[in-house]
Parts: structure tokens; sequence; C-alpha cells
């Protein structure tokens, strides 16, 4: 038996890098596939793994799957009752986004940040294409920066481009697993070329017509990197759909909330019209962005209406 971590998974098949660095291809063992049934992927990238030959033939087979101390999950776009795990073993993500070319919409920022948040994973929002920027885009970078900050996210600046922020992005990943996450088109594989030019991966471009970015990367895969620590890379997400989430549950998945339920009039208030509210109270005052809570009321209102139960 060896031990590795999964780099790669590609439906039945999973690319692993062994503990000394050598890697194989390895399918499933059955009896792994049946235990979480709600999964696409019952193996993700960042797995720890058991690997050993077939009882049946020559190939290799995951044997065991080491508990996870975290890992990304999503709606299956496809399934909506089943989950995708995009990575698993994260130290630290990035959310790469861009203000224009593609313009990334702020709910996908409260969205992703939600989902890292459940898992309790560090979390820097990364503004790509910075050198694109004219006024208007400057001015509403400038006001999500200080949203963003003030709730206490740390956020980068970079172009992949003419190289800036790649030296200052390099040093926060070093000698960690990281995982990069965001939309389609917004550099996420620019970056990581530039991060390491070996990789040689493909890019995309935007189209002028509706600015939306082109899928280059079809399966999430872990890299390493030169300086060390590894990057993972995963495909680019047009809807991120919350796993787990429960609609009365979302306010302790803001950190600029949280503080403030206890301090409600109700202990079960939703922040939504009930009298004394802290939430709402902070709104008025400023104290909370008013961006963030149109995107709390309104994923609210759809993990209600993907909770109810079927009739």
């Amino acid at each position: 038996m060896n031990k590795g971590t999964v780099i790669e998974t590609t439906g039945s098949w999973h690319e692993i890098m062994l503990d000394s660095g050598k890697i194989v291809r390895a399918r499933l063992k059955g009896k792994l596939r049946l235990e979480e049934l709600k999964l696409t992927n019952p193996v993700s990238v960042g797995d720890r793994v058991t690997i050993g030959n077939s009882d049946d033939d020559e190939s290799i087979v995951i044997h065991e799957i080491e508990e996870r101390k975290n890992k990304i999950i999503r709606q299956s776009p496809r399934k909506k009752r089943f989950y995708h795990i995009i990575a698993a073993n994260i130290d630290q993500a990035f959310i790469i986004a861009s203000i224009t070319m593609p313009k990334t919409k702020v709910g996908f920022i409260s969205r992703v940040l939600i989902a890292l948040e459940y898992y309790d994973i560090s979390t820097t929002v990364v503004f790509n294409k910075v050198d694109l920027y004219q006024k208007k885009e400057a001015a509403m970078l400038a006001w999500l920066r200080e949203d963003l900050e003030t709730i206490g996210y740390k956020t980068m600046l970079t172009s992949a481009s003419n190289g800036e922020g790649i030296v200052e992005l390099e040093k926060e990943m070093k000698d960690k697993i990281n995982v990069v996450t965001g939309p389609s088109g917004v550099g996420k594989s620019t970056l990581l070329n530039q991060l390491n030019p070996a990789l040689e991966l493909r890019t995309g471009d935007v189209s002028s017509y509706n600015e939306k970015g082109q899928h280059t990367t079809p399966f999430s895969r872990m890299h390493k990197l030169p300086k060390g620590g590894f990057v993972i890379d995963t495909p680019g997400i047009k809807e991120y759909g919350l796993a787990n989430i429960d609609a009365y549950e979302l306010s302790f998945y803001f950190p600029e909330m949280k503080p403030l339920i206890n301090e409600c009039q109700f202990n079960n208030c939703q922040h939504v019209n009930e009298p004394k509210c802290a939430v709402r109270a902070a709104l008025s005052n400023g104290e909370i962005a008013e961006w963030r809570y149109r995107n709390y009321l309104l994923i609210r209102e759809e993990l209600l209406i993907e909770n109810k139960p079927y009739l």
C-alpha cells in the first residue's frame, strides 16, 4: 500500500501524486462509491488516499480516503439534490474576480464567501485585470475593496498582462495548499501561468459582445508551485449553488452580521422585517454594506425555495 494526494479526477480515473513524488493513475474501489451517495464525485482533488493493487486485475485502486480537514462543496448544476466537491484539505482560498471583461457579479463573490465561511477557510479576494480599469471601474473597485476589508477579508490587485501583484500573490501562496476559484474569463489560468510558466495552461478570450469568458479548465487540478506549495486550479463557474446552508442560519456566514445576531429582539430573527433588528439597524447606520444585505435577502429566498420538500 502507498499513500498520496489526488491531483486530478476525471470520471472514473484519478491521478495521484505519491508521497515519493511519483504520479500514478487509479480507480475507486467499488464499495467506497456507496458511502456518500449524494456526491457526484466521492474522490476530490486534494484528498489524501491509500492505494494498492486491485483484487481482480493488475490495475491500481484507491482503498481508503482519509478524513478531510475541510472541503469546498457546491450544489451540482445538473442534479439539484446532489453535491460536487471542488477541492479538499485546503489551507486557504483565493476568489479571482474582475471589474470588467468580464465583470464579476457581487452576488457570486458573496456566495463563494458564504461557502468558505461555512468550512472556516481563510479567503482572499483577488481583483485581476487592473490594467484595464478606467475611472468607473476604479471607483467600483475602491468601494468593493473597502467593504470587503471592513468585513475582514483580505483583497489583492493583480494583472496577468503586466505582472502587477504576481510577486505578492506568490508570497501569499508559498508553502500552502491553495485553491483558486472564480467565473470563467477572469484570468485564473493566466495568473497561474505567471506563477509557474512551465504549466502552460490553456487560456481563452473574453467575448467583446457579452463580456463572458470561455471555459478553459475542464477539471480541477493541483499544481506544484516553484517556490513551495501547491495551487488547485478549478473550472470557471457561472453559478455557485450553495450546499448544506440553511436559510435560517445564513446570517451566521456573513461576518458583519454574526456579532449582531444576539442583539436582535427575537432569537430567531431573520433580519427581514422584524422589529428591533440589530442587523437592519446596522444597515441603516451604514455599518453593513447595502449590496451585502441585498445579497443576503436574495440568497435567503433562494435557499427557502430550494429547501422546500417535493410534493
